[in-house]
């Protein structure tokens, strides 16, 4: 109540109306809490964006993380979310979508800082102010790494995840990383370890004595640890995983929540990055083109062709035997040339005809 609401914005205009939607996520009921939490993901941090309205929201709902009746369970607001969870796990969750847009374009790696780029002032003020609360939102959201529940302790490890990236949390890593170590250690289930293993290498931590863990996905997860790049058991970790995808892909049913997609996606982008030579990987791509479409192209057969082809298809010069099985593959796949564009631009790039009958001309 001490802050003034109708002062502030979000995605509607202002949040005058914000206090209400705050004061039902403590509601009896646990669908008015859920319709809450759906009206503050569609105006406070609408499609991930951020506005003035956002820090004092993000730190009211760390507020009430302990709250009693933050542990009811319901279905989401959204109709494409099935899952049944304590409402503290979704507000977990939902700090650390505030988390992760609030850190884009942080990385002085990422391509152009996203306040360089930004001319919106309002937007740059709420990003800043809420890398401002960062620090509170920690203290708020790490006792759940230990919640007897395990879809908070995932939703807090997710959100634990985000907010170490961030440069001034650093000198907690350690803390935290300790805690997963034990949890890595204890018998817990597949997703549980596997999350800790990326985690502790999103941290920059040490992953490589889980490289031979008896779980090949509690392997694989730690093969992606950026310390693991340089490894060649690491890369080989994640070839085998490749070797079967679809299987790789059903060892998380939900996926985890550092992995954007089927988690083959995430598996090639590590080993394109770390593999010279296409003939390395060409088992893995053989596996994966099966399972290729228009619709994923540009994270699977795309970057696989220009990796076939690092300076372009040379017309009249002989394809290797690597190459020709991939453009075999490709084209016998009738999934990869229906009528979505994003293709053409992989086959340019690889110097390869636009056409699937005049690719298979060169066959």
């Amino acid at each position: 109540m001490a802050t003034e609401w109708d002062a502030l914005q979000h995605a509607y205009g202002s949040a005058e109306d914000t206090p209400s939607c705050l004061g039902q996520l403590l509601n009896e009921d646990p669908e008015v809490q859920a319709g809450a939490l759906g009206m503050l993901d569609m105006s406070v941090l609408h499609q991930g964006s951020l506005y003035s309205s956002t820090p004092p929201t993000a730190r009211f709902v760390a507020a009430i993380l302990t709250h009693p009746r933050t542990l009811a369970e319901h279905e989401s607001f959204f109709p494409w979310d099935d899952r049944t969870r304590p409402l503290r796990a979704a507000l977990l969750d939902w700090l650390g979508q505030v988390v992760e847009s609030a850190s884009y374009g942080e990385d002085p790696g990422s391509e152009g800082e996203y306040e360089e780029e930004c001319e919106d002032e309002d937007e740059l003020e709420a990003i800043r102010a809420c890398r401002t609360i960062r620090p509170e939102l920690y203290d708020a959201v790490e006792p759940f790494l230990d919640d007897p529940h395990p879809h908070t302790r995932e939703a807090a490890l997710g959100t634990v995840t985000q907010l170490l990236k961030a440069p001034e949390l650093a000198e907690l890593i350690p803390r935290a990383a300790h805690r997963l170590r034990s949890v890595l250690e204890a018998d817990g289930s597949r997703r549980e370890r596997s999350s800790a293993a990326l985690a502790l290498g999103a941290w920059g931590q040490d992953t490589t004595g889980l490289l031979d863990d008896p779980d090949p996905a509690v392997r694989a997860c730690a093969a992606l640890a950026t310390g693991c790049a340089h490894l060649p058991r690491a890369t080989a970790v994640l070839l085998e995983a490749l070797q079967n995808p679809a299987e790789a892909d059903h060892w998380f049913p939900d996926p985890l929540p550092q992995i954007d997609g089927w988690l083959r996606f995430t598996l090639m982008k590590a080993v394109l990055d770390r593999v010279d030579a296409f003939e390395d990987l060409a088992p893995a791509a053989m596996a994966l083109i099966p399972l290729a479409s228009d619709y994923t192209v540009d994270r699977d057969w795309g970057p696989l062709l220009v990796k076939a082809f690092p300076t372009g298809y040379s017309p009249g010069l002989p394809l290797s035997a690597a190459q020709r099985e991939l453009l075999q593959a490709v084209t016998a796949n009738d999934e990869c040339w229906g009528n979505i564009g994003n293709k053409f631009r992989w086959l340019r790039k690889a110097g390869l005809p636009e056409q699937r009958d005049a690719i298979r001309a060169l066959l």
